[in-house]
């Protein structure tokens, strides 16, 4: 009996992953090397790269460098197998960009949404997917995973999509199955502020950080929780949804870009973020009292979010926790060190107005390398 045979196929399915993934992370990468790096020998290596390359998953690759290969064969993945689309709808654009299985991207577009309605976004979905697949120079066949971000909760047991209320007819369950509809395939939908979170883990600042909170800091609060390098959504979809934390209070402690300008009329201070924050560069007292109450408010929503999950690290984004962050960050330290007895690392997003677009490309990369794997013997 042949060797592959004898072996039971759960197990030959395992060494298949292992390889491939020891191929990802390490390419260009020889079959000695593939066997010392996952411990398997080297004739079950050789079995499972010639599944893999009969699937068109690997293929064979020149080595890097001028060093010597000694007569061996190297592989990498073949960027080709799959390709994901992720998409960022906002208030007045939609975001997109299309990767392949490495996590290249291939394309990228953003468009303005002409009206904040339901319609309206499918409509911009739909060419903006069309664009974005023509200029990758990729098929529709080979898009294995389609996923978005909205500005709400979204409860994934329902695919109901609530406290959305920017975008006229996003609530409910009618949006998704719509652009299902529209896209000719499945659509993925998740909270804006949690795909942030997983692209900040994924390319950003947070990248090899198991427990962190991302805060997006703007027109609106939201927070993305990742604890033991898992998104923690909650029951309900509405895990980091900070605005109902004020509840009960009758401080105002918002934060949000609305209510700065409100304290910052009230105490005379001009009532523009960018003009404020630019003021108070420049040494103005009265701009600065207002930041100093800004960085108070986001220190406030910061302390329980890590007394109750003892996250080491916060990101701040969204227009206010980028554009005010030299001013904020130290402030805002400051004063969780007087609150907490492990007060967690504050920083800036690096990846900006990104961070929700690499978010969904790092969701469908997931998925499309699990799809690309199951679906190798067809």
């Amino acid at each position: 009996m042949a060797a592959g045979r004898a072996t039971p196929p759960l197990l030959k399915d395992l060494n298949e992953r292992t390889v491939l993934e020891a191929i990802r992370a390490a390419a260009p990468i020889s079959r000695a090397e593939i066997s010392r790096l996952v411990g398997i020998s080297k004739p079950t290596v050789s079995l499972a790269l010639q599944s893999l390359l009969t699937a068109g998953l690997v293929r064979e690759t020149e080595p890097n460098g001028d060093g010597p290969s000694y007569g061996a064969t190297f592989f990498e993945p073949v960027p080709e197998a799959a390709f994901v689309l992720g998409l960022d709808l906002g208030v007045h654009f939609v975001r997109g960009a299309v990767c392949d299985v490495r996590g290249e991207i291939r394309a990228r577009q953003d468009i303005e949404l002409p009206e904040p309605t339901a319609g309206a976004a499918l409509d911009a979905i739909s060419s903006l997917a069309q664009s974005l697949l023509a200029a990758g120079g990729v098929s529709e066949d080979a898009l294995d995973c389609v996923v978005l971000g909205v500005p709400g909760a979204v409860d994934e047991r329902r695919m109901h999509i609530y406290l959305a209320t920017n975008i006229a007819g996003l609530e409910g369950d009618a949006f998704e199955p719509a652009l299902a509809r529209t896209l000719g395939r499945n659509v993925r939908i998740e909270n804006d502020i949690n795909l942030a979170a997983l692209g900040e883990r994924w390319r950003g600042v947070a990248r090899g950080v198991d427990n962190f909170a991302f805060i997006s800091v703007g027109t609106g609060l939201g927070a993305g929780i990742v604890l033991h390098g898992e998104l923690h959504r909650g029951t309900s979809g509405s895990a980091g949804e900070l605005d109902y934390a004020r509840v009960g209070l009758s401080e105002e402690i918002d934060p949000c870009a609305g209510a700065l300008s409100d304290y910052a009329r009230s105490v005379g201070a001009p009532d523009d973020p960018r003009t404020l924050f630019a003021q108070a560069r420049s040494g103005d007292e009265l701009a600065l009292r207002v930041v100093d109450e800004e960085a108070r408010r986001i220190a406030l929503h910061i302390a329980p979010i890590s007394a109750v999950t003892d996250v080491g690290l916060v990101v701040l984004g969204g227009g206010i926790g980028t554009n005010g962050g030299d001013l904020l960050y130290d402030r805002i330290r400051t004063q969780l060190a007087e609150w907490l007895p492990a007060p967690p690392r504050v920083e800036a997003s690096s990846l900006g107005d990104a961070a929700v677009l690499t978010g969904a490309l790092a969701v469908g990369l997931r998925a499309a390398r699990e799809n690309v794997f199951v679906n190798r013997r067809r």
